[in-house]
């Protein structure tokens, strides 16, 4: 079966754990060929499986993206032969504005009902300008004109447009123009050829929004069975951005709109939807996807690597918390922080490491800092005499470094794993915690309780009293700890391994290929025009031949 892989800042470029598990599913699945489409892929490709080639890649990320060759595999940024800054004749200007008007009535509109059919509005107006741009090109330089900007507006001032887009400005006519063209630029590409996705029995996105664009046209122009994988949901990233934060309340409410409509329509269109967890399920069924077609695949993850310290339960000082993550606001080291100060109080022995994961992001090291000062002042150094050094219980390390070369080690030094997230999705230091068979105290975000199941404590997020109360209780009972650690990993073996993941896609994709419609390529030939005869060397093979088609045998 040939796979269209669809990736976006990943795969094959990217070693974070979307390319990773795009790594694992690739290879595991050996059997198939992949076709990988990366948007917003850069560098050097690394080397891929036998059963892979990078068949395109785009570039969407800069401002010039829309009309700059990129030249790779002969490949360009948004498709040289577009043409993407012709200007429209009449008749394609007319087929413009239509398409563009149908789709910011579906934007701006409290509920975008079918216009006949099943297709909204938002859905019309959206493959309108795909069909435009897959014939004539132009399209990036249309959607940031004057037509389009007036189209917006007339959609934002229409009768029955939601609240927020009828108080929107030309200040947010035109920054949402900005943004509906990056958005739609997969439109412009030339992927939706016969050679290229339309050669694919099967596109697989291995995320929702603008990487599974693609594959939503390849569905509308060759019937492609589409399939999507989310481990996060880019909704709900969307809404959490802290982009976002100086933009104004009209602005919001037009980007609310366009993912929310982008989404609904993709959720709708694939043949299957394969969420990691239960949280981004419940995203994907709020935005309008059918229940029927949502089957929840855990991600897999390595395992071996944490063997060893799985099996050695008794490893590890009785009395260190440890905890491990991005440094970042949504992890409330805060509030970890104030929880660990109540646990010091009624166990003085008690210490805590923050093992961080190297911060990339100009500015991200502020919160870090902003942590350790708050330490220092919670817990003054300590020494054991008058002529010892001091020591603070609580230490921040960098993974990787001296104190934590691996994560294999850092939670082998504890007894207790806690993580004190407001904002989470399928946290995988959790997993990789059971994995080590350490018992855990969580907050109730995200996918924690699913992944918990019963083998660790969960608590209210921020409240670090709650936190401090069920770390003391498996802090003091060395024997509950045990049993819950024993208890985890043996759920994360079951549920989260490498091996899970791949047995459901490889079933997944022989399903959804067994109910796809049977489609003749040029080339193919037809089914059964030779009897097998034909091809067993022998002088009778003629004769079956002719015999077949009715010739005279000479």
């Amino acid at each position: 079966m040939r796979i269209g892989l669809l990736t976006e800042g990943g795969y094959p470029y990217a070693t974070g754990e979307s390319g990773r598990w795009c790594e694992r599913l690739v290879r595991g699945l050996g059997q198939h060929q992949f076709d990988l489409y990366a948007l917003g892929g850069t560098g050097t490709t690394p080397p891929l499986p036998p059963n892979a080639r990078l068949a395109r890649t785009a570039d969407l990320g800069g401002p010039d993206a829309a009309t700059a060759p990129k030249g790779l595999l002969g490949c360009t940024a948004l498709g040289e032969h577009r043409a993407s800054r012709r200007a429209y004749g009449r008749h394609e200007r007319r087929r413009f504005i239509e398409a563009y008007r149908r789709l910011a009535t579906g934007l701006c509109a409290e509920d975008d009902a079918s216009e006949g059919g099943d297709e909204t509005s938002f859905a019309g107006g959206l493959y309108a300008l795909a069909e435009l741009a897959r014939e004539r090109g132009g399209l990036p330089g249309a959607l940031r004109s004057d037509d389009a900007v007036r189209a917006l507006e007339a959609a934002c001032r229409a009768p029955g447009a939601r609240q927020g887009a009828a108080a929107a400005g030309l200040s947010d006519h035109l920054a949402f123009a900005e943004h509906l063209e990056r958005a739609l630029r997969p439109l412009s590409l030339d992927w939706y050829e016969e050679e290229a996705l339309g050669a694919a029995d099967l596109c697989h996105a291995a995320a929702g929004g603008t990487t599974a664009l693609p594959g939503l046209l390849a569905k509308r122009f060759f019937g492609t069975p589409l399939l999507v994988t989310e481990y996060g949901v880019p909704l709900r990233a969307h809404y959490l951005a802290a982009a976002g934060a100086d933009r104004s309340a009209p602005l919001r409410a037009l980007l609310a709109a366009l993912h929310g409509r982008l989404a609904g329509e993709i959720y709708r269109q694939a043949a299957l939807l394969t969420p990691g967890n239960a949280h981004a399920r419940r995203w994907q069924e709020k935005c309008g996807a059918d229940r029927a077609r949502i089957r929840t695949v855990h991600p897999g993850m390595a395992a071996d690597r944490f063997a060893e310290v799985g099996e050695d339960e008794e490893s590890g000082d009785p009395a260190t918390l440890v905890w491990v993550g991005r440094v970042e606001p949504a992890k409330d080291l805060i509030g970890l922080l104030h929880a660990f100060a109540e646990i010091r109080a009624r166990q003085p022995d008690a210490r805590l490491r923050i093992v961080a994961v190297p911060v990339r992001e100009p500015g991200g090291g502020a919160y870090l800092t902003y942590c350790k000062g708050l330490a220092a002042q919670l817990f003054p150094d300590e020494a054991s005499g008058a002529h010892a050094v001091g020591e603070n219980p609580v230490t921040f390390e960098e993974l990787g470094g001296p104190e934590a070369p691996t994560l294999e080690d850092t939670y082998a030094s504890g007894a207790l794993v806690v993580m004190s997230s407001v904002v989470e999705g399928f946290p995988a230091s959790l997993v990789e915690a059971m994995f080590c068979a350490r018992a855990t105290v969580s907050t109730d975000v995200g996918a924690v309780v699913e992944i918990i199941g019963g083998t660790g404590l969960v608590v209210p997020p921020r409240n670090p009293r709650a936190l401090a109360d069920a770390c003391l209780a498996l802090l003091r009972d060395p024997e509950r700890r045990h049993r819950l650690g024993a208890a985890a990993r043996a759920r994360a073996l079951e549920l989260f391994t490498v091996e899970q993941n791949l047995a459901a896609f490889r079933g997944i994709y022989l399903e959804l290929l067994s109910h796809a419609p049977v489609r003749h390529r040029p080339g193919d030939g037809v089914p059964f025009a030779h009897p097998a005869e034909a091809h067993v060397p022998g002088s009778w093979a003629h004769k079956a031949v002719t015999a077949g088609t009715g010739a005279p045998d000479a």
